[in-house]
């Protein structure tokens, strides 16, 4: 197995050619062309096929591919667990975060960390869908359960979250409190939209669901809440139930709690070969405190 023709065709396969995988990986197309050859020989069938709107993935090259990029994550995953055997947390620390998490809960988080790992700094990369995204350079996955990546990750739960709707109270004694879901559709609905799911489908605590049409759909929590805030309508996100800085208690209050809403994991994620670094065990760790004292306070 030869890693760089793994690379080399991984690269072809996700920019769509040729030039733009030379191009990304810094390579002689010259070189990346020879690589993937020789990858083709190897598997004894065609992975790509060539013509004139540019490169297509066969059948058996969409398999190779998505193999192959776990074949480059764990590969690098097991250099870097060499690499930093018996080390403090230092150096970069890659995190791949869902879209809209919300900055006064992570601006705290970060403060933690810097102040018990000096030498430890981060870099932040955000996705609306996580899980999908490429992760060869990523040395930690946060996302909205309950799907992980595949390949060799493990999980941890570090936040359970309360998915449910809220409004201000502003809104409702404008527009009236719904008493029931059909009374819901009367008014305007903000949804987040969680990967893979149709945002136009709000759970029931009795497991059913309920179709609405909202004015408005996102993908960035953060986004949704704060037009909840200024009084738009009636937002269904998962929620924290961390104080919004700058915003009186009270403010926001659930609607039809009784009826909408279902409980949701944050998870973090690292490769399982990096799973006993020095770095990631002290990083989730710091994390789990830090969960664990945002659910006291706020149960306070």
């Amino acid at each position: 197995m030869d890693l760089e023709e793994f690379r080399a065709f991984v690269g072809v396969v996700e920019t769509g050619s040729f030039l733009a995988a030379a191009t990304q990986l810094n390579m002689a197309r010259a070189t990346l062309r020879r690589r993937v050859e020789a990858l083709e020989a190897r598997a004894g069938v065609p992975l790509l096929e060539r013509s004139a709107r540019g490169v297509v993935v066969t059948e058996a090259g969409a398999v190779l591919a998505a193999r192959g990029r776990h074949v480059l994550q764990e590969a690098s995953a097991l250099v870097a667990s060499v690499r930093e055997i018996g080390r403090e947390p230092v150096g970069v620390l890659r995190a791949l975060l869902p879209m809209g998490l919300p900055p006064h809960a992570l601006t705290p988080l970060f403060a933690a960390l810097r102040s018990a790992f000096p030498r430890l700094s981060l870099q932040l990369r955000f996705s609306e869908d996580p899980v999908a995204s490429a992760l060869e350079d990523v040395d930690l996955l946060v996302h909205f359960g309950p799907t992980g990546p595949a390949g060799p990750w493990l999980s941890h739960e570090v936040w359970r979250l309360r998915e449910w709707l809220v409004a201000t109270t502003e809104y409702v004694g404008r527009r009236g409190t719904p008493k029931s879901l059909e009374e819901l559709t009367r008014h305007e609905v903000l949804a987040w939209a969680p990967p893979g799911e149709d945002p136009r489908v709000l759970p029931t605590l009795t497991g059913e669901s309920f179709e609405v049409e909202p004015s408005l759909i996102s993908a960035d929590v953060h986004c949704l809440r704060q037009m909840v805030l200024a009084g738009l309508g009636i937002g269904f996100l998962p929620d924290a139930l961390l104080p919004d800085p700058g915003v009186p208690d009270g403010v926001l209050v659930p609607v039809l709690p009784e009826l909408v809403g279902r409980s949701r994991g944050l998870h973090v994620v690292v490769p399982a070969a990096q799973a006993g670094l020095p770095k990631l065990r002290s990083i989730l760790q710091h994390v789990r405190a830090f969960a664990e004292r945002s659910a006291a306070l706020r149960a306070g």
